[in-house]
């Protein structure tokens, strides 16, 4: 969801008129509480130049509904069947629907497969559309790839980014989903840095925070405070006061590096342990040092290595790197433009 809604609104913000078709819209009461949403997972919300229609999945368009030039699979989602039939008979009605443009917006990988098969045909093979053909769009972290979100307001950030001022106490911001590695990270930052306060976001997170207090002596816990859902903004907005984020997923991975701080990032585990090549291909493109490397494979429980020390500054220099290369590229949004451009 979080990803779905920062394209939906930066292709809103750009001019474009946005559906935004989803099958429980509940996490944007907290996440984006300007959509608007009513009980039934509809919401509207109104840019200076475009606007995203927010609609519950299995709802149909009326007939009189414009029929939409792009069409964007999030994350190998198929269409409704509702979508589809709709499609097919303005098709026939009116064949110039033909040249709409359907992309799968697939996962973020570093690995070197995503390379390989960004902006591929796939030509659908049964169904009503059969003939038609989609295209894989592949988020990534090079100039061979689809590029990452970055709004217009994120590079002006970065540009206009004052020096870090050191401060008593330090923050670190968790998001995460159940590291083993919690109790050792908790009892680790308190003896490296006795000042550090943890900010816990909501969620699995909190959870898995407040069971390793619960293990540790009453002596032994740290200060904390636990944080209500945030707003994307509000979010992102924590994630640059922080002096050290634990982030989680796609989306805030992404805004950890937009933020310039040092930053762990939690992997979604998968039972096949496809996700282990796939955080060893970010952390070689990151070109994190040892110290990073180590931490991360201890973090996501690809090692039984104990944590190393945490260096901030050394991890800070890497993220900054890191974000400096991909400031260069140019951003998911544009490039998805750019390809509709090119193939209507």
């Amino acid at each position: 969801m979080g990803v779905c809604w920062r394209l939906s609104a930066d292709l809103a913000s750009r001019g474009h008129q946005i559906r935004l078709w989803v099958d429980d819209a509940s996490a944007l009461t907290w996440m984006a509480p300007e959509a608007s949403l009513n009980a039934q997972g509809w919401g509207r919300l109104a840019f200076e130049k475009g606007d995203i229609e927010v609609r519950p999945w299995a709802t149909p368009l009326n007939d009189k509904a414009q029929a939409s030039q792009i069409w964007i699979e999030a994350f190998g989602c198929d269409l409704p069947d509702h979508f589809i039939d709709r499609a097919f008979h303005q098709l026939e009605d009116k064949p110039e629907t033909a040249e709409t443009v359907w992309l799968n917006l697939e996962y973020l990988s570093a690995e070197s497969y995503v390379e390989r098969c960004h902006k591929l045909p796939s030509p659908v093979m049964h169904g009503p559309l059969q003939g038609r053909t989609k295209w894989f769009f592949y988020p990534g972290f090079n100039d061979k790839t689809g590029g990452l979100l970055r709004e217009a307001h994120v590079f002006g950030q970065h540009c206009a980014q004052a020096p870090d001022v050191p401060r008593v106490p330090q923050q670190t911001f968790l998001f995460c989903y159940e590291p083993k590695a919690l109790c050792e990270a908790i009892d680790q930052l308190r003896d490296q840095s006795p000042s550090n306060v943890w900010h816990v976001a909501h969620g699995r997170g909190a959870l898995a925070f407040a069971n390793a207090l619960s293990i540790l002596p009453p002596d032994k816990r740290p200060p904390f405070q636990m944080l209500p859902p945030m707003t994307q903004a509000s979010f992102d907005a924590q994630l640059m006061q922080s002096d050290l984020n634990f982030v989680r997923g796609e989306d805030s991975l992404v805004r950890a590096i937009w933020a310039g701080k040092p930053f762990i990032w939690h992997i979604y585990p998968q039972e096949d342990g496809a996700h282990g090549p796939k955080l060893l291909a970010f952390l070689d493109w990151l070109e994190a040092p040892a110290s990073l490397r180590t931490y991360h494979l201890r973090w996501n429980g690809l090692t039984q290595v104990p944590l190393p020390p945490i260096d901030l500054p050394l991890w800070q220099a890497c993220v900054q790197a890191a974000r400096s290369r991909l400031m260069a590229q140019r951003d998911l949004t544009s490039q998805i433009l750019q390809f509709v451009s090119e193939k209507r």
